[in-house]
């Protein structure tokens, strides 16, 4: 009876211990990340993106390369709600302060069916780098959504010759929220919507007339959409934007 108790016991404390390595496993941490991208319309046919690499540094200074799907991507395909995989890893940093896009030289812009080299030098050179600073969370899918700001990005130098100076900033979806709509197809229109601390943040509809403003912190927006002349603007105050959730405004009309 005492040979049983005692091999009870030890199985017993065999399988305390496996559940105490897997909790300290867990909480060692390795940590699911991945890289999205996503983009606002803009008055262009295409706007071609050549990604080579995707890396991020974390708190203790070291680089990381993530699994890039690398290629040719057009911007314009990932606008209004619409985004794309572009990298994914497992980091053992519980922290992510920087990513940095690299791009090849195969970036253009296409511009009433014509097709324009872009270029984007310092991009080749040193990557797109931007600030990140998330805190990531173990035994979750964490997720940063890249916004590409095609129609802010892209100057025109000369006949002929653009240049990318790209505007970016990232969001993480978990702790903000979007907000979007739908105006009457053909109009060419901007959409703001301005913060209850006087924060804009600004897109342009789709060829339907749709339209989507992501990574809002949550509050009260005023969504003003600004069509050509002479049709006037609709302005919305006291639009509430949750965090993880879309505000739809529906259909408006002017």
């Amino acid at each position: 009876m005492k040979k049983i108790i005692y091999l009870l016991c030890v199985a017993a404390g065999i399988v305390l211990y496996s559940c105490d390595s897997s909790s300290s496993d867990s909480a060692d941490g390795s940590y699911s990340y991945k890289v999205r991208m996503t983009d606002a319309p803009g008055p262009y046919d295409a706007v071609n993106i050549d990604l080579r690499a995707v890396e991020v540094k974390g708190s203790n200074g070291q680089t990381v390369n993530l699994n890039t799907t690398a290629g040719i991507y057009n911007l314009l395909d990932f606008s209004n709600g619409v985004d794309t995989l572009i990298a994914v890893s497992t980091l053992a940093d519980s922290r992510v302060e920087q990513i940095r896009l690299i791009l090849g030289p195969n970036n253009s812009v296409v511009v009433d069916g014509v097709t324009y080299p872009l270029d984007t030098p310092s991009a080749e050179q040193s990557g797109l780098k931007l600030q990140v600073h998330q805190d990531l969370v173990a035994d979750i899918e964490n997720m940063v959504l890249i916004d590409f700001d095609a129609n802010s990005s892209i100057h025109q130098t000369g006949n002929g010759t653009y240049k990318l100076k790209p505007v970016l900033r990232t969001i993480v979806t978990a702790t903000t929220g979007n907000i979007k709509g739908v105006i009457p197809a053909g109009v060419a229109a901007s959409v703001t919507a301005t913060s209850s601390t006087g924060i804009d943040y600004s897109s342009g509809v789709n060829e339907f007339g749709q339209f989507q403003i992501s990574g809002l912190t949550p509050g009260a927006y005023t969504v003003t959409v600004t069509p050509a002349l002479p049709l006037l603007p609709i302005i919305q105050t006291n639009v509430i934007v949750n965090a993880g959730t879309t505000t739809n405004l529906g259909t408006l009309t002017f």
